[in-house]
């Protein structure tokens, strides 16, 4: 039996959405592919990656995890709720000064899970910072660049 499609009233970026979605999308895959953000990525489709990070309700979610259904009602905040229309978050600008990143898939969720952090702990010592990001997967630049770009951003 093909489940029925549901819409779901979600507010994205500060932005009101109504989505449908099928009962077996996750919030990456409605995010994605029926809303047209691509910024959070598909990584490990498991949860262990977090490149599909996103805050939802003020909590940082993999979304890949996370039933669309289950954002019926939430406040969802993607990597492209962190610019303004006129400039970069300073985590992105940091990262972007720092080669903080190379191919870029795991960028926006340690772009969210930085910005999680220093909502949470606006001054971690190094420890702190790499223990809280240490749910986020890079291949490619290793991590010390990455904590040097949020320690720097935490420093002001």
């Amino acid at each position: 039996m093909i489940p029925e499609p549901k819409v779901i009233n979600t507010t994205i970026n500060g932005d009101e959405k109504q989505v449908l979605v099928s009962e077996r999308d996750s919030l990456l895959e409605a995010l994605r592919d029926r809303i047209g953000m691509t910024g959070a990525k598909e990584g490990c489709n498991n949860g262990n990656c977090g490149a599909c990070a996103v805050i939802m309700d003020g909590r940082l979610v993999n979304s890949c995890c996370v039933m669309a259904a289950e954002a019926d009602g939430a406040e969802v905040m993607t990597v492209e709720g962190l610019a303004s229309r006129e400039e970069l978050h300073p985590l992105q600008s940091e990262f972007l000064q720092n080669a903080a990143l190379q191919c870029g898939i795991c960028t926006p969720g340690f772009l969210m899970s930085s910005y999680a952090l220093l909502q949470e702990n606006p001054n971690p010592t190094e420890e702190e910072a790499r223990f809280w990001l240490a749910g986020n997967l890079c291949r490619c630049t290793g991590y010390d660049k990455i904590i040097e770009s949020v320690l720097t951003v935490a420093k002001g």
